[in-house]
């Protein structure tokens, strides 16, 4: 329900955020009116301090400040004073680091030496998306608006572009052979083209190449120093593989549930031979460097050490001659695919420091965070504030010591990031901000600890044109636009046909300026060890603004990234970045002195900067106590009251903390009790940790977060409004171990209104 006037909003009757269609709110009166009416309904309560402002500007009307401004100063509240850190106000002074210097994970020790997995560049190909270099080698089927004439000399071809545009890696889906079944239909022809159905693990598809196709692409990719690695696919398999025994006679199960009607899953332990000859034999058949695992939560957690520990030995056991002609042995890498919160890929995935399992997982709760700042998800949730990402870094904490997560901004099952800009509005495709976006994207990619993982083309901000509009959902799979599909598009590689006999490809103007902006930062990552592998110290983040501190050996680099489309400056003490000489930019060269302790930066929207510290000191990170709110939601002891309550419903924290079971679980530890006054408080013991959440009903008919999904600042009571959906969760930082207290409170009529989360006094 919308808000029909001001005084609706003031006597507490009605309290709305506006309809949402598509992501958009259905008119600009609306979008404003809603924002304006949420905010009123906070001040009469007596709990919208004025600081609500900025994030209403940022999150709920990112679009209309110049209307809501108009607005608000009808009702006689000042903006300049509401909007502290906005472009036309004096520069932030940051004093202090926010956070000590984190040294965990095996990509952020801070180590002077190299390690190679750390600085992995790879470059995903979806093959039969690819480039057709073979006339006799296609499928002309598929999922996706691709050609699907895909095949391995295309891959072959295309070799030297991957190369020249900074990546050492490329990762190829699956290219084993899927043997049609009797009087199977075009679905399932379709599905065989992806690979990720596989009949015979040790032979390959006819359809991309032969045995000597592969062997020429591996050795090619070798010489350029490409690593190479295949997909891996050790959790089910195509529903006649156990008629294509393993070299060795091994065969796979016939008892696993059936999966996409011609596949069935595996089963542990019985399938463990098999696979672990799968892992073993293309290293040493084919020299390869390792697996990207997909869908690895197939296979049980506890098998993972054996299969690992085969690859490595394989791997030891064979050499190929690198880009300078030295022996080396296949990297032995693997990465699992396990789409799911840090809580699930760590018990799923990497295990525990005491029995560990894989040491490399894609960062899925980054991305997240990643495309909602600088972007949008596939669900429309955009415009996050860069404290949200910076949370989304120390969330990081729940993986173990050895966990070396791998960052990627698009994959082949989502709409690629260019696709989600136009999904939520924010930027049309050919636009200054839609190449701007993609820069900040790449920013911060480059600044990660840990490998990384790009789609191909999306160097060159890639989308489906239309795409954006939406599709029949009955009918998208017809016309290749559903959303796990939609970006496997035909590659297009300058200097190459992307089909037999047509043109060379071309770029435009803007994707050749993206492209050469990604080899400039994939350089600079590949001389600057802080930024691959470099200790992280968290500086300052707020709406717009994420910095941090990398440092590996004598390496020092001062990250900064501007995630909003207004310039920023700021100005950053000695101690709080720990430097008393000059600033270099990386990428420009030129130079920042200190103007007496301080140094001032300015960010034009949407802009990375690389500072490389010359004189490196200690980082003084602050040690401000948090002020903790004394008002009745803070308190610790309140007693339960029986009787009705206004949600009428059982609540609890949900969400993907150690326990949470990825949002699935209700622990009894995390269950609100009802303390009258429209109030609901839980207790809970908490390690230092981080962590996305939600407050929700078993049932999921109640669903409360920070208005607009922003994170939660610990002693602070912050509006809270309906949070539906998937990515519609807030963030939170506990620094300290103790007991705390979640609190909430609704209307009389079970509206959201407020939370509170703080330590308990």
């Amino acid at each position: 329900m919308c808000c029909e006037d001001i005084q609706a909003c003031r006597t507490g009757r009605i309290h709305c955020f506006g309809r949402r269609v598509k992501g958009l709110y259905e008119s600009e009166n609306d979008y404003i009116k809603n924002a304006l009416c949420s905010l009123l309904r906070w001040c009469q309560d007596g709990d919208a301090s004025i600081t609500y402002l900025p994030m209403l500007e940022r999150i709920m009307f990112k679009r209309t400040v110049l209307s809501l401004s108009l607005a608000i100063a009808a009702t006689g509240v000042a903006m300049a004073a509401a909007n502290p850190t906005g472009p036309s106000s004096q520069p932030i002074v940051v004093n202090n680091a926010a956070g000590d210097t984190e040294t965990r994970l095996a990509c952020n020790t801070g180590a002077a030496e190299s390690n190679p997995q750390c600085n992995l560049r790879i470059y995903q190909i979806m093959v039969e998306s690819f480039v057709d270099g073979d006339a006799s080698r296609d499928f002309n089927t598929g999922y996706g608006p691709s050609h699907h004439k895909g095949d391995l000399k295309g891959i072959l071809a295309s070799l030297d572009y991957i190369k020249a545009s900074g990546f050492n890696a490329i990762w190829l889906t699956p290219i084993f052979e899927s043997v049609p079944l009797a009087k199977q239909d075009h679905w399932a022809d379709r599905l065989d083209a992806t690979g990720y159905y596989a009949s015979n693990f040790f032979a390959i598809d006819p359809r991309f190449g032969s045995m000597a196709d592969a062997k020429e692409l591996v050795e090619a990719a070798h010489a350029k120093g490409l690593y190479v690695f295949f997909d891996g696919v050790f959790g089910h398999f195509k529903s006649n593989a156990d008629q294509y025994p393993s070299p060795s006679g091994h065969t796979v199960s016939t008892t696993g549930q059936t999966l996409a009607g011609t596949g069935r899953e595996a089963s542990y332990p019985h399938d463990l031979p098999f696979f672990k000859e799968v892992a073993t034999y293309w290293i040493k058949e084919l020299k390869i460097d390792g697996w990207r695992l997909d869908q690895a939560y197939q296979v049980p957690v506890a098998y993972w050490p054996e299969l690992k520990k085969a690859v490595a030995e394989a791997s030891a056991s064979v050499h190929y001659q690198n880009a300078q002609g030295e022996k080396q042995h296949p990297l032995g890498y693997m990465v699992a695919e396990i789409w799911n919160g840090a809580d699930y890929i760590t018990t799923h995935g990497y295990g525990s420091n005491s029995k560990p399992a894989l040491a490399s997982a894609f960062d899925f709760p980054v991305r997240t965070a990643l495309v909602q700042s600088t972007g949008g998800d596939k669900d429309g949730n955009h415009s996050r504030p860069a404290t949200a990402l910076a949370n989304a870094m120390r969330i990081s904490l729940q993986y173990p010591d050895h966990a070396m997560p791998n960052l990627m901004l698009s994959t082949h099952d989502v709409p690629r990031f260019g696709d989600l800009l136009e999904r939520v509005n924010l930027a049309q495709y050919g636009s200054a901000e839609y190449w701007a976006r993609f820069r900040a994207a790449f920013g911060f990619m480059a600044a990660y600890s840990g490998p990384l993982t790009v789609l191909y083309n999306d160097e060159i901000g890639a989308q489906l044109a239309n795409f954006a509009g939406g599709v029949n959902s009955s009918s998208c799979a017809l016309q290749g636009l559903c959303d796990d599909h939609v970006g496997r598009l035909s590659a297009r590689i300058l200097g190459v046909p992307g089909m037999v006999g047509a043109a060379p490809a071309t770029f435009t103007k803007d994707e050749s300026a993206l492209r050469d902006y990604v080899v400039k930062l994939m350089a600079l990552r590949d001389s600057h060890l802080s930024l691959s592998q470099g200790s992280r110290t968290p500086i300052y983040a707020d709406d717009d603004l994420y910095i941090d501190r990398k440092s590996a050996g004598s390496d020092h680099t001062l990250f900064l990234l501007n995630i909003g489309n207004q310039p920023r400056s700021i100005s950053l003490s000695k101690q709080a970045i720990g430097s008393t000489g000059l600033l270099t930019n990386l990428l420009s060269g030129k130079a920042i002195a200190a103007e007496g302790e301080n140094y001032l930066i300015k960010l034009a929207p949407f802009e990375s900067l690389f500072l490389g510290i010359e004189k490196p000191t200690a980082v003084l990170a602050s040690q401000k106590k948090i002020a903790v709110d004394q008002g009745r939601m803070a308190r610790c002891d309140l007693p339960v009251v029986e009787g009705d309550d206004p949600l009428g419903k059982r609540m609890w924290i949900r969400g993907s903390y150690r326990g949470g079971n990825n949002f699935l679980a209700t622990p009894a530890a995390r269950e609100f009790k009802y303390k009258g006054g429209n109030l609901y408080q839980v207790v809970v013991e908490e390690p230092a940790t981080a962590f996305t959440f939600k407050f929700a009903s078993s049932d999921w008919s109640k669903e409360f977060a920070v208005v607009g999904s922003a994170p939660v600042t610990v002693g602070t009571i912050q509006p809270m409004a309906k949070a539906s959906g998937h990515g519609t969760e807030s963030s939170i930082v506990i620094e300290k171990p103790g007991r705390y207290v979640y609190s909430f409170e609704t209307s009389s009529h079970g509206i959201p209104q407020r939370l509170y989360v703080g330590p308990c006094q």
